[in-house]
């Protein structure tokens, strides 16, 4: 990889120079406002909820409905720049296991798994249709090993939890053996007989990017883009959950939107459904995090917070030549030895 090709760019400008142009704009002042629950959202699409704030069933068919609409996995692009920003998952040991919650058509999950031979990835969705579509993309793959490396299970976590009573100790896996998980247009049990494959220690990583990013007892987890698409209320139960799963010591990668992203001021008064969060035409959700209220959600699971900034980055719309102000809030939690 030359010099040009490895450089990222996470920081195009101040975040408190934005913050102080955004408040200062009076056209955005309805973003700064306190959320009363008594509003009401007026939103005339029939796919979206007509209580506020959603159920958890509204939220979850909200996504299944988004998968069915962009099944032929065209709308995400594969997040390479993921392996920069979290350059542990290169670097893993032999058959570190990481869980993405939430993998949607696996936009996460592919550049993990063309990185690394050495990684195995356990993912979930609540949409059935992107874990097929997923485990399709993973198989043409000459790449990767796809029997040994990754293995999807259908899952939604902020309405039931992780498969199985889970508890503090972490052994997901244990019964997760008796979980089925996903193999192309049927389901099969789970036999992870091989130790060095087994994740019945807990995994190393957990990856929390949206698309719903999960967990196996896991060196690692990754929730990627997730955790905003479920309400707020919803939001300890699900990091609880992941810090469940994850092994002593194991980190939990997460990234989202942050506060004052340029979506989140193209939303219109009418779609607010609490403070900070918004309902798009379609039902589904999204919420923008301040660092203290995300800190405070992780710490309150009881992760120790090793990173926590926003990615701040310009953007040009090649089409009308506009530049785009992009806030991403990027966190590596870690849970205590």
């Amino acid at each position: 990889m030359d010099g040009e090709e490895a450089q990222y760019f996470c920081h195009d400008f101040d975040w408190n120079d934005h913050r102080d142009e955004v408040e200062k704009d009076v056209s955005l002042h309805y973003h700064l406002l306190p959320f009363q629950e008594s509003e009401q959202c007026p939103c005339s699409s029939s796919s979206a909820s007509s209580s506020y704030p959603p159920s958890m069933d509204d939220t979850s068919e909200a996504w299944k409905r988004f998968h069915n609409r962009h099944s032929m996995g065209r709308f995400f692009k594969e997040r390479r720049y993921l392996l920069k920003e979290f350059p542990e998952l290169l670097s893993a040991h032999d058959y570190s296991k990481v869980l993405e919650v939430g993998c949607g058509n696996g936009s996460t999950v592919l550049p993990i798994l063309r990185a690394s031979k050495k990684i195995i990835v356990y993912a979930c969705d609540c949409s059935m249709l992107a874990l097929q579509r997923v485990r399709d993309m993973v198989e043409s793959s000459e790449d990767i090993s796809a029997d040994n490396q990754f293995h999807p299970f259908l899952c939604d976590i902020s309405l039931s939890g992780l498969p199985g009573n889970m508890g503090s100790s972490g052994s997901f896996l244990s019964r997760f053996q008796d979980t089925e998980v996903l193999d192309m247009t049927r389901t099969i049990k789970c036999a992870c007989s091989d130790e060095s494959h087994s994740c019945l220690d807990g995994v190393d990583f957990v990856t929390l990017v949206r698309a719903f990013n999960i967990i196996c007892v896991y060196i690692a987890m990754h929730v990627i883009f997730t955790l905003s698409s479920i309400p707020f209320q919803q939001m300890p139960f699900v990091i609880k959950e992941c810090y469940s799963a994850l092994q002593p010591g194991g980190l939990l990668c997460f990234r989202d939107y942050g506060l004052y992203d340029m979506t989140m001021l193209r939303f219109l008064p009418s779609q607010r459904v609490g403070h900070r969060a918004y309902m798009r035409a379609d039902g589904t959700l999204s919420y923008f995090f301040s660092l203290e209220q995300a800190k405070e959600l992780f710490c309150n699971a009881g992760f120790i917070v090793l990173e926590l900034e926003f990615c701040c980055v310009k953007l040009l719309n090649r089409k009308n030549g506009k530049s785009m102000s992009r806030v991403w809030i990027h966190g590596k939690f870690q849970k205590p030895v």
